[in-house]
């Protein structure tokens, strides 16, 4: 299941399916090569975090892309994200501080190439690390729910808003506090971070949305 989820997260996100597209298992397990169970245990697991909408005898819709959801999850975000992180920081072990160094060097290479794709899967490294570090179970749980709405709605609209090497930046600032041990700092930096996703957020109701679906 691991291997599916992945790989239909990763198209989700990155647009490969588009917002209201409908897919069927049929063509998701020729497709990736997969069998059917697999599939449909992703799709279980998207749907519960959003993503997906199963529609039984008639295929699996890609979620739409919703800005006021959006700025609702973000609300969450800020509590949930504020106590993994300051929890990261307080309890990674020094392998775990090293590699979080390690993403620091790699996020601000990303942002000096401004490359976006990159940036999507350090992001999910990033994600996956800090969840990993923070040994809380249920903000783990909480936050697995939101990561890829987040990932896709950000990459859906870098692109239009001039963002990208202040979201990687702001990215690399709470890998450093973490890799430092600096709980009070991760949570100053998360805090910047959601400040800028959220100004990010609501400038995106100017866009024009209609390619989205194109």
């Amino acid at each position: 299941m691991a291997r599916a989820y992945a790989e239909l997260e990763r198209r989700i996100v990155s647009l490969q399916f588009r917002p209201g597209q409908v897919v069927s298992e049929n063509s998701l397990t020729q497709e990736l090569s997969l069998g059917r169970t697999p599939i449909r245990e992703a799709l279980r697991e998207l749907s519960r975090e959003g993503l997906v909408t199963i529609m039984p005898k008639r295929g699996v819709v890609i979620a739409e892309i919703d800005i006021a959801r959006q700025l609702r999850l973000l609300e969450l975000r800020r509590v949930v994200e504020r106590l993994v992180v300051e929890c990261a920081a307080q309890r990674a072990t020094d392998l775990e501080k090293r590699r979080f160094a390690n993403l620091t060097t790699e996020m601000r290479r990303a942002a000096i190439a401004e490359d976006g794709e990159a940036f999507l899967d350090l992001d999910r490294q990033f994600d996956e690390m800090i969840v990993e570090a923070a040994r809380n179970e249920f903000a783990a749980a909480t936050m697995r729910l939101n990561q890829g709405l987040s990932r896709r709605f950000w990459f859906a609209y870098y692109r239009h808003y001039d963002n990208l090497s202040e979201t990687i930046r702001l990215h690399a600032e709470i890998a450093q506090a973490i890799s430092q041990g600096d709980a009070a700092e991760a949570a100053v930096r998360l805090d910047r971070l959601i400040d800028n996703v959220e100004a990010f957020t609501r400038a995106t109701l100017d866009f024009d949305r209609s390619w989205l679906t194109s």
